[in-house]
């Protein structure tokens, strides 16, 4: 068998990555996220639980004996940065891959240059996959044989379950990081740092900015360090842009203000007519509604455009008081296509006359707005360990679903006084029924339930 000829560790992408250091060194080219990515473990916030003072991550990196890992959570939670911190603290060779990018050629490669590495320089190589949760079942298995052998240490990064995310044997070779969102406190840290450092930060460029937009971005920024950052920067931007060098409040909701969309004036007519068939439907004059909705048509515009209207209308303004309303809309919407025009008029016709006729209730708005609202003020809440799915003895041993309460094992199949929110959400009720068609008896059924008058919740 020919012998290949081992290839110098020092050229080829090892000079590559060196290229990229130096790149990843110079502040015009990076982002401020890329900027003040921490570079030590003392500058690593918000993950003690992993990488405090005695925890098996820190002494293993201070060893100098990294295992292969998965490092899990959500975005912004700093596993890139503790990968990097990895290498730079280890005498392995980093070398890092993305999960979109790379093929099982390009894994060959990777795992052969390791081969070389450790056989002539005795040097090890972690490979760092970024996303591994794209890896396909065919990339993940020919990292197995090298994993197990040593070759490389790999270290993974995915913010999905690594239960579902890698494959079982891969995953059984490897110890599971799970990092959290990262605290208001300790991005607001991170934000201080990234406005006050002098050679990485904004006053490199010769911009300030002030506490209150600083906490602005920490509390928008639900845990995710690299968000805030980014926003600081864009802020930072449009202020230097309007020859301010404070960037403030005033930037931030002058950065995010969405462009309005402008119609023409002869346009007009369009939205009067409507705005007034929506109200003649919401009003229950059946009259105007199909006036509206026929002068509109013969006007010119698409009918499509109107039944569109009509779907949305049926859950806005009708909602739980006639809950068939949105399937005899749809079914209307499918006969005129059928149908076409100008036949397809009269389904056009019965859809706008059900509707208006039909009870009416804005209980599905204001309880989708309400979670909504409740959704954007307290985040990403972390949901009951006891409500979570554990198909896997991972999950298990994390708590997921422990002391779940199964309704169908208690009377009337109801758990009654348990908690399915989370902690933290502070809306009574979302959904506030009304006292019209079928929504009257959505009220006796709570009542029943034991659920009604709704329980404040803290």
């Amino acid at each position: 068998m020919k012998q290949r000829k081992p290839r110098a560790s020092g050229g080829g992408a090892d000079e590559l990555a060196l290229f990229r250091r130096a790149a990843e060194s110079d502040p015009d080219l990076q982002p401020l996220a890329a900027r003040m990515r921490p570079v030590s473990l003392g500058e690593v916030e918000g993950q003690d639980e992993i990488l405090g003072p005695g925890k098996a991550l820190r002494e293993a990196i201070a060893g100098d004996r990294v295992p292969s890992m998965v490092l899990w959570g959500p975005p912004g939670s700093g596993k890139t940065t503790i990968a990097r911190i990895v290498a730079e603290a280890t005498r392995a060779f980093f070398a890092p891959l993305s999960a979109v990018l790379a093929g099982v050629a390009e894994l060959r490669e990777v795992v052969a240059r390791a081969e070389e590495r450790r056989a002539l320089e005795r040097r090890r190589t972690i490979v760092f996959i970024d996303e591994i949760h794209r890896f396909n079942r065919a990339q993940q298995d020919a990292l197995l044989p090298h994993v197990e052998a040593g070759t490389i240490v790999l270290i993974g990064a995915t913010t999905e379950n690594p239960s579902f995310a890698v494959n079982a044997a891969l995953l059984s070779r490897l110890h599971v990081f799970r990092l959290e969102p990262l605290a208001r406190d300790a991005v607001l840290r991170l934000l201080r740092r990234a406005r006050d450092d002098e050679r990485r930060g904004l006053r490199a460029a010769g911009i300030d900015a002030g506490d209150d937009l600083l906490e602005a971005l920490a509390d928008r920024a639900y845990g995710d360090a690299r968000r805030a950052l980014n926003t600081l920067e864009v802020v930072a931007a449009y202020a230097r842009a309007h020859g301010s060098t404070r960037a403030g409040l005033d930037d931030l909701r002058a950065a995010e203000e969405a462009p309005t969309y402008r119609h023409d004036k002869s346009q007009d007519a369009h939205y009067d007519l409507s705005s007034a068939f929506i109200k003649s439907l919401r009003g229950s004059d059946p009259d105007a509604a199909v006036y509206y909705m026929v002068r509109m048509v013969e006007a010119g515009d698409d009918p499509l455009f109107l039944l569109r209207r009509m779907l949305i209308f049926a859950s806005e303004d009708i909602g739980l008081a006639d809950p068939g309303a949105i399937q005899r809309v749809v079914a209307l919407d499918q006969s005129f296509q059928r149908i076409g025009m100008p036949e397809g008029i009269l389904p056009l016709a019965q859809a706008a006359l059900y509707l208006a006729l039909a009870p009416k209730s804005n209980s599905v708005l204001t309880a989708a707005n309400a979670a909504r609202d409740e959704v954007r003020r307290t985040g990403p809440l972390e949901i009951p360990l006891r409500i979570r799915n554990a198909p896997t003895g991972l999950m298990k041993e994390l708590g997921y679903g422990e002391r779940y309460r199964y309704p169908h094992d208690e009377p009337g199949h109801v758990a009654k006084g348990e908690r399915y929110l989370p902690d933290g959400v502070g809306s009574a009720s979302f959904y506030q029924p009304g006292d019209n068609g079928f929504e009257q008896r959505a009220v006796e059924r709570l009542r029943q339930l034991g659920v009604w008058p709704p329980p404040h919740r803290a």
